[in-house]
């Protein structure tokens, strides 16, 4: 077993956060988990055997990994240890699983897994957990009968379980509506490199979170595939391009870097990340220059990221392009003098749990003004107090919270555990800082 698997901090009840000075460290990231299962997902379709190094072993990747080994046409092999992951053709055709595909709460792979299905020949069901039942699929379901997949909601609600027949994706054009999530998009275009014709992808409305459909075009660049497209209105994937295989290397994820820089900006360290820098097509690298705007101070390299926390301001900022680092920069400001408004974040209320709500609520726990708004957070720092926080079993809520602990004595993160979603060695590299939690069994 790796050290991971045998933390002791993800099977525990709580951990109590303990505070810590300023500091400066160099901190490695794991692998994006967006870029890991965007790879997984091409590498399953391309027919050719693909490495993929730096990748992000967690609960998401994993559950992709699992379903994709269950079509019958590749074998997957994860290792957790060298951050690596191998996908290798079988040489068989893709069926339907005979049994419910069950993907947890791993929102990116069911969405991709609903498209891919249509794809394999027989009925294939995906469910999660109850969470999962209530998010929405509607405008995938509504798209997919344009490129000639039958898809439905079994319980008639565009939520999951989701029954899918194929083989029935043939390519051709549809709409889309782009406002509820982006993975919708990227799912489509993701699969359209296996479809027989070409295929159009009409965004009929505005595309919420834009810089995850450029992650997925940068992908399918990577492995061979040219995306033509209007803007944000219109995409297309031309018929007969060869996904390639061989090896992809995974650049670290910046929603997991945004734990560490927050770190840094409410202790007044420094913190470099390796690995990330001016090039990275991750939306959530726009954390740096919200935090310089707080009063922080960084240096974007071409291959790494250095933040040192200053005196910190209150700003008023649209978070619509980076929707994952939105509770990072809420607890930041539950630091800061003065107010911060985060806007345009509506998405937030259908993700592992209604984190407006859970920010909100949390925050109030440690004393913090908030006012919450249907698609805005209003925060008013001040000094936060200590508090038990509940996770929701949302590894985000886990994660930011900790870092108000690294400052402020007394918080209590219950459901530790719950951070294996994106990033199972969290606990591990916040020690890296210098020992700041312990477990209760």
């Amino acid at each position: 077993m790796s050290s991971v698997e045998t933390d002791p901090r993800l099977k525990a009840e709580s951990v109590t956060i303990r505070p810590l000075g300023a500091f400066r460290k160099t901190v490695q990231v794991l692998g994006s988990k967006s870029y890991s299962n965007r790879y997984l997902a091409l590498a399953a379709l391309s027919g050719e055997p693909t490495v993929i190094e730096g990748a992000l072993v967690c609960d998401d990747t994993r559950y992709l990994a699992d379903a994709l080994t269950r079509f019958g046409h590749v074998e997957v092999e994860v290792d957790a240890a060298a951050e690596r992951i191998t996908v290798t053709p079988t040489g068989r055709a893709m069926r339907a699983p005979e049994e419910d595909v069950y993907v947890g709460a791993a929102g990116t792979p069911i969405r991709i897994l609903i498209a891919m299905a249509g794809h394999a020949e027989g009925v294939t069901v995906l469910t999660g957990t109850p969470r999962m039942q209530e998010r929405p699929m509607g405008s995938l379901l509504e798209a997919l009968p344009g490129l000639g997949v039958t898809a439905e909601a079994v319980k008639g609600n565009g939520s999951p379980p989701v029954r899918v027949t194929g083989p029935s994706f043939r390519g051709g054009s549809t709409r889309i509506s782009g406002a509820v999530s982006s993975q919708f998009t990227s799912s489509l275009l993701i699969n359209a490199t296996r479809a027989e014709q070409d295929t159009e992808v009409h965004v009929i409305d505005e595309l919420v979170s834009k810089p995850y459909v450029e992650m997925t075009i940068a992908a399918l660049a990577e492995m061979g595939v040219v995306v033509e497209r209007d803007g944000y209105t219109r995409f297309a994937v031309a018929a007969g391009q060869k996904l390639r295989g061989g090896t992809v290397q995974v650049e670290p994820d910046a929603s997991g870097m945004s734990y560490f820089l927050a770190a840094a900006a409410v202790l007044g360290g420094t913190v470099t990340i390796p690995g990330i820098g001016k090039g990275s097509h991750q939306g959530d690298v726009g954390l740096v220059a919200a935090l310089t705007r707080m009063g922080c101070t960084a240096d974007i390299a071409d291959d790494s990221i250095t933040l040192t926390g200053g005196e910190l301001r209150g700003i008023d900022i649209d978070m619509e392009t980076m929707p994952d680092v939105v509770p990072t920069l809420a607890v930041v400001a539950a630091f800061a003098e003065g107010t911060t408004h985060i806007s345009n974040i509506a998405s937030l209320r259908i993700k592992e749990c209604d984190r407006i709500a859970a920010v909100a609520t949390e925050l109030r726990k440690m004393g913090i003004t908030v006012e919450e708004h249907p698609d805005a957070l209003t925060i008013t720092g001040g000094t936060p107090r200590g508090a038990v926080i509940d996770t929701y079993d949302d590894h985000r809520i886990a994660m930011c919270f900790a870092i108000a602990g690294l400052r402020t004595p007394g918080v209590v993160i219950k459901d530790p555990g719950c951070v294996a979603k994106s990033f199972p060695t969290f606990w591990q590299k916040l020690d890296t800082l210098a020992g700041t939690t312990s477990s209760t069994l």
